[in-house]
Order: C-alpha cells, then sequence, then structure tokens
C-alpha cells in the first residue's frame, strides 16, 4: 500500500509540473503577442507621424526641401540645407524643422521606445568657419531637442558622416550630397 501511495503522489507532482511548464510556455506566448501588438502600434504611429509631417510641409510649401521615405522611416532635408562651406543649417532648413518639432516631440513621448537619429551629410567643399556660436541654434539636433525635457531629448542621437557617405552616383563636390537624414526608430 506505501508503493501505491508513493505512485499516487508522484503522479500528482508530475501533474503539477506539467501544469507548471503549461503556465509558463501560455505566459511566454502571451507576452510575446502584446509585444508584437504594441510593435505593430508604434509602427502605425510613426507612419502616422510621418505622414502628419509630409502633410504640413505640403501646406507650407516645403516639398521641394523634404523629401520622405514612410516606409524606412525617414525624412531627407536635400541640399539647400546647409550652405555651401558651412557647417549651420539655412534659414529656411531651420523654418522647416520648426514645422517638424512639435511632430517629432509627440512621437518620442509616444513611447519609451521611440527614438530619432539625425544623420548629417555634407559635400568634399571644405567648412570655412566653423561652429562656434552654438547659441544660433544652428545645429539640426538643436532645433529638434528645443525645449524637450533632457530624458525624451536624449533620445534624439547625432551622428556627423560629412563628406564619407556621398548620394550613390553623385559627386562628392555636388551640393545634393548636403542633406540631414532624419530616422524614426522604434526598439
Amino acid at each position: 500500500s506505501i508503493a501505491d501511495l508513493m505512485s499516487g503522489v508522484m503522479a500528482v507532482v508530475m501533474l503539477l509540473l506539467v501544469i507548471s511548464v503549461l503556465q509558463n510556455t501560455y505566459a511566454e506566448m502571451k507576452h510575446k503577442q502584446q509585444l508584437e501588438g504594441s510593435r505593430d502600434s508604434q509602427q502605425k504611429n510613426m507612419i502616422k507621424t510621418l505622414n502628419d509631417i509630409k502633410q504640413e510641409v505640403s501646406l507650407q510649401g516645403g516639398t521641394d526641401l523634404i523629401d520622405f521615405n514612410i516606409e524606412q522611416g525617414t525624412i531627407t532635408l536635400k541640399d539647400s540645407i546647409f550652405a555651401q562651406g558651412s557647417a549651420c543649417i539655412t534659414p529656411k532648413a531651420a523654418h522647416a524643422f520648426t514645422n517638424i518639432k512639435g511632430k517629432i516631440e509627440t512621437f518620442l513621448k509616444s513611447s519609451n521606445q521611440a527614438g530619432i537619429f539625425v544623420e548629417g551629410h555634407t559635400d568634399n567643399i571644405p567648412v570655412s568657419k566653423p561652429v562656434t556660436d552654438y547659441y544660433r541654434y544652428c545645429t539640426a539636433r538643436k532645433l529638434l531637442i528645443g525645449q524637450l525635457d533632457e530624458v525624451i531629448a536624449k533620445r534624439i542621437i547625432v551622428a556627423g558622416y560629412g563628406d564619407s557617405q556621398p548620394i550613390s552616383g553623385v559627386q562628392p563636390f555636388d551640393s545634393s550630397n548636403r542633406r540631414i537624414v532624419v530616422r524614426f526608430i522604434i526598439n
């Protein structure tokens, strides 16, 4: 009879083990579904933000200054963004940034996983006047962070590539290499 009792106890222990494994598997599947749903939601939010920015830029008449690639999540401020031989952006470009800054801020506040990469590119003509007066807001990042709080502002990351990544098929000295690419990122 002790052997029967031990067999019964083992059966109960095995049943509890199987139930535990099933619960963990279910919890992992549910968590994965939630992450995928959250990522889809964030992706839709990014697309909506880019479409809103595109619409606003179109209304402001700035389509000659900005290219959009909604699928890749990028905005490219084109060649007239920098004056030739200067690291500061032009007043026209500063105005374009002013128009999109609020939408970028809303995008960043919508999720802790959202981020912005700002990539600066230029032609191979040397900068004649290095930037020394940062109070003029002559850099793209300064224009974008504006009044953002410090935590959110840290999610705007800047990389300056200079003339190291010219546009494919374009001469290194061509002004179309002067551009800023703003990438919307969801981690």
